[in-house]
């Protein structure tokens, strides 16, 4: 006879559990592991509903839950929250229904508007799908760089020949932190998009160690552009990068995400994981650059007290002049307000 799903919150014993489920499940990904909780605890002071699913005392899957409440975007349970990607990770049938009405029951106790679960294919829970709005792009490396070079678009070869003639180096290592940030908040800044607290970035180094990889890039006049990458099984993800304008002129982009492709094909990675991007943007479009094939995500939904799926990002014309004036503001200015709107986003 088979056992009953059990479900339970996630604590100090059961964390060495936990992580070895996310470490080997096919559908778990590095924004599924226990320490995101102590990282936007730290960061933001959200409370954190980390749940999994068990039979006959094994786990079997597992959904973490930030609770984001803002007077600004709403009222959300989401999963993962501050990240691409979270959701249900789990193969069993059981514990997915089992996890998804957990969430629904919880995102009731708590009176939230919606509950979020940031899924890369939908599941069969009954739950609203939206995929119109972000893809995710991934390839493979091959362990030979050469064999991953010649899979590269011509034109993009092209510009990673003039990024590596043009003088440019690269820092990489724990030290970074602070540079990193500066160039990071400017990025988002002339993005009209608000910057994450330092303190976020310093956590999450913290907490994941060695799966965390800082990079910066130097052109003619200084660091340029800088990317905090995360390693998780046999991916690389390069998840927050920014660079100033001159990056582009300079292609340091290319340069720092060719050098970073090098480093963890050396490293053993055979996945890169470029992250997400909204449809109609540059940044979707320079993705496609590299030959990358965009794949929706499924973000599902269940209303609580909510009466319409919501629309948080800059392409919402109720944002968009949010946007613009962003753009324009001060960059101290710029760094010292938005902490304080980007913790309300989730």
């Amino acid at each position: 006879m088979t056992a009953m799903v059990e479900v339970g919150t996630l604590d100090a014993a059961t964390e060495p559990a936990w992580e070895a489920f996310v470490a080997e499940s096919p559908e778990a990904t590095f924004f599924h592991r226990a320490g995101w909780a102590r990282v936007i605890g730290r960061s933001y002071g959200h409370p954190t509903y980390f749940r999994y699913a068990s039979r006959g005392g094994r786990i079997v899957g597992v959904l973490p839950l930030v609770h984001v409440k803002s007077p600004l975007f709403g009222n959300a349970l989401i999963a993962t929250g501050f990240c691409t990607f979270g959701g249900i990770a789990s193969s069993d049938p059981g514990a997915i229904q089992a996890l998804a009405r957990d969430a629904a029951e919880l995102g009731a106790r708590l009176g939230v508007d919606h509950v979020e679960l940031r899924h890369v294919d939908a599941l069969p829970i009954g739950w609203t799908v939206k995929s119109e709005l972000y893809a995710a792009f991934r390839r493979p490396l091959d362990a030979d760089i050469g064999v991953t070079w010649g899979t590269l678009p011509q034109q993009k070869r092209q510009e990673l020949r003039r990024s590596i003639r043009g003088g440019l180096r690269q820092q990489v290592g724990p030290g970074l932190l602070d540079a990193f940030y500066r160039i990071y908040g400017t990025s988002v800044r002339n993005l009209g998009t608000p910057v994450y607290p330092r303190r976020f970035f310093a956590a999450i180094a913290e907490e994941f160690g060695e799966a965390v990889e800082l990079a910066v890039v130097h052109g003619a006049s200084g660091p340029v552009s800088a990317v905090m990458a995360f390693h998780f099984r046999d991916t690389v993800c390069p998840y927050f990068a920014g660079g100033l304008p001159e990056a582009r002129t300079e292609h340091a982009y290319d340069f720092m995400y060719w050098s970073l492709m090098d480093r963890a094909t050396e490293r053993g990675a055979r996945l890169f994981d470029f992250g997400r991007s909204k449809r109609g943007t540059g940044a979707f479009d320079y993705k496609l650059g590299w030959g990358f094939e965009p794949r929706a995500l499924h973000y599902q939904f269940h209303l609580v007290r909510g009466r319409e799926l919501p629309e948080v990002n800059p392409l919402n014309p109720k944002y968009r002049a949010m946007v613009e004036t962003w753009k324009r503001l001060p960059l101290p200015v710029a760094n010292l307000m938005g902490p304080v709107i980007a913790r309300q986003i989730g």
